[in-house]
């Protein structure tokens, strides 16, 4: 789908091919509000009576034809995207697993352990074998991040490192002591990557040639925190993401409202008011009885345009163009029914199609006739 929009903003390709009767491309703009629940998928090899797994994440693979959840009942769920059908079950009984993320090869993927020890896993999906271990970690794994564009990926733990690793190599290549840092995130061109430490509320950019030098920059999310409670700069993080034009990161926060900073000051931009509230998961690195961890509920769209959330229903948007009013508070500008929880959701980065998921997964395609 070729996103046409004015020649001073940036651009991004976008090919959609999905449902029937709709132009084959369109602008995002064009299609935000259109957005609806298409396709649930229920697990049917879930006996009756038994409770139904949480899906824990869900990522996309490069091309966009692959989605992929990880689950609670430590299994991996593969979908076909372009014929809205599963794809493919795979077992991880023994280690658990968590934040399972495409590597750049759809055929392999990487994820962290729940049980046993809290080593990366790097596996290939066709024969659900293991490449590789990535050893190091001496606390639970709360965030991957994959370098865009080669196969270096960070990982965060509650061990108060952050790693860096490749591929092609168990060991790892870097490590930063760090205090709490819990969530990562790559800037689209792969130079800078992010880290969010609620500990000493902030978010610090590192320069990946040098990484292992101080942050170049250090962003004070008490000082950029907007309305929300001091006391929420300092806990329940649930996710972190660079805009796909570089303009913005969105903090995501359990609070009522998540924080859209400026990539370059780290100043407040807006504060993307929840109206009905967050999620039931807790935030990311930050354990509660009875309840599930965050691996994202917030997600740009990939024009960098719109910022999406979940919430206990109803999908939520908000347009980071529109004007924010006193105290930098932005309301949202559609809030998509969907009458069920939508505590991780994504954004597919090919097609106008949305993924969200609490305890089954919802696909969203834009409806021609809205």
């Amino acid at each position: 789908m070729d996103i046409d929009e004015p020649a001073s903003a940036p651009t991004l390709n976008i090919t959609r091919t999905l449902g029937a009767n709709v132009p084959s491309t369109s602008k995002v703009s064009d299609v935000m509000s259109a957005f609806r629940p298409t396709k649930l998928f229920s697990r049917d090899d879930i006996k009756e009576g038994k409770e139904r797994p949480h899906v824990l994440s869900i990522d996309f693979d490069d091309p966009g034809d692959l989605c992929m959840t990880a689950e609670s009942d430590e299994t991996i769920q593969i979908y076909n995207v372009k014929e809205g059908r599963h794809d493919k079950s795979l077992l991880s009984k023994k280690y658990g697993v968590k934040l399972a993320k495409f590597t750049h090869t759809a055929s392999s993927i990487i994820y962290a352990s729940t049980k046993q020890n809290d080593a990366i896993r790097y596996l290939a999906t066709h024969d659900n074998s293991f490449i590789r271990y990535f050893e190091g970690h001496d606390g639970a794994v709360t965030s991957l991040a994959l370098h865009p564009g080669s196969d270096n990926f960070i990982s965060c733990s509650l061990d108060n490192t952050v790693r860096m690793w490749n591929m092609g190599t168990k060991q790892w290549s870097a490590k930063l002591l760090l205090n709490n840092p819990t969530l990562s995130a790559w800037d689209p061109s792969g130079s800078v990557f992010a880290i969010a430490c609620p500990g000493s509320a902030s978010v610090l950019l590192y320069d990946q040639r040098n990484f292992e030098k101080a942050p170049f920059s250090t962003f004070d999310v008490l000082k950029a925190r907007g309305p929300a409670e001091p006391e929420l700069s300092f806990r329940g993080y649930t996710a972190l993401e660079f805009s796909n034009d570089g303009k913005h990161i969105l903090l995501g926060s359990r609070g009522g409202g998540h924080f859209l900073l400026d990539a370059f000051d780290g100043n407040l931009k807006a504060y993307l008011r929840k109206p009905g509230g967050g999620t039931k998961r807790s935030a990311a690195g930050e354990p509660e009885p009875g309840a599930l961890e965050s691996s994202g509920d917030c997600c740009f769209s990939p024009d960098g345009r719109y910022v999406l959330s979940g919430s206990r229903k109803d999908l939520i948007v908000w347009d980071t163009l529109a004007t924010p009013g006193s105290n930098k508070v932005l309301e949202p500008v559609y809030v998509l029914e969907e009458k069920r929880e939508a505590a991780v959701v994504a954004y597919n980065p090919r097609y106008n199609m949305i993924a969200t998921a609490d305890q089954e997964l919802m696909f969203w395609l834009p409806d021609p006739h809205a």
